[in-house]
């Protein structure tokens, strides 16, 4: 006992105790502040596709999920800086994000869509768009692919610290539009101040960018805990509860990851 005492402290000295301390739970990082992939109910609660995924993985890997609520762009540092586990956050994985963390397998994927004053006639092409505000999450693949494609050809990129305060710019006139995942800019479409709003132009394109889908993020080498993820999210695929999800949350989007 004395020498597993000695072990633990030498464990957490060199910062790696929060890895080792309950090895029966799953500390997920997330920002709330994106629905329908993850919010707080007016109780408190967190809800959401990802909440639901990532309860049903703690249940098949008879484990315990506890939540850590950041910045979208702090995620990332959070995660190794050994604040939580994993990043379960509606996160992309992206070559540049595969830089700094590995990801588990993509769990589901959605369209990159662009959200305008209907009527606006706004597309999205760079055009369309030149001389326009566009919103967009701060620390997000939109944002990246906006300053690759958009913004050498006259886009103006404002990027900002969450998603609902890009809807209220929008809906103000202080933005011309919002680059977002699809699902994200559907609740704010069934709001009174999104009545005047829809998708504009076409889903973007580009896989380097955009990425392979959703997946959970995790520190590089914790290949014992990613094959844990990749195990239950592949028994979530087969059973069908990740499609179900996505039915409950997205609608009749096609999520498929093939």
């Amino acid at each position: 006992m004395k020498h597993l005492k000695i072990w633990f402290a030498l464990a957490c000295a060199f910062g790696s105790c929060g890895a080792f301390a309950d090895a029966q739970t799953l500390r997920f990082g997330l920002e709330a502040q994106y629905p329908p992939f993850e919010s707080k109910a007016p109780s408190g609660e967190l809800q959401g596709m990802d909440v639901d995924v990532g309860n049903a993985v703690c249940k098949a890997t008879k484990m315990t999920c506890a939540w850590s609520e950041t910045s979208f762009d702090g995620l990332i540092p959070a995660l190794n800086g050994r604040k939580f586990d994993a990043i379960n956050s509606a996160m992309n994985a992206t070559d540049k994000r595969r830089e700094a963390i590995d990801f588990t397998t993509p769990i589901y994927r959605v369209p990159t869509e662009l959200i305008a004053r209907t009527g606006s006639g706004l597309l999205t092409t760079t055009e369309s768009l030149k001389g326009k505000r566009i919103g967009v999450l701060q620390g997000s693949i939109q944002e990246t692919f906006m300053k690759v494609h958009w913004e050498p050809a006259g886009v103006i990129v404002v990027p900002y610290q969450d998603q609902n305060q890009v809807f209220a710019d929008l809906a103000s006139g202080r933005v011309d539009g919002t680059l977002l995942l699809a699902p994200a800019g559907q609740p704010f479409l069934q709001r009174p101040d999104g009545k005047d709003f829809s998708f504009v132009g076409q889903p973007v394109h580009d896989d380097k960018i955009l990425g392979s889908g959703i997946a959970f993020g995790v520190r590089k080498g914790d290949e014992a805990l990613k094959a844990k993820l990749n195990e239950a999210i592949a028994k979530l695929k087969a059973d069908g509860s990740v499609k179900s999800l996505g039915a409950k949350y997205f609608g009749d989007i096609d999520i498929s990851t093939k």
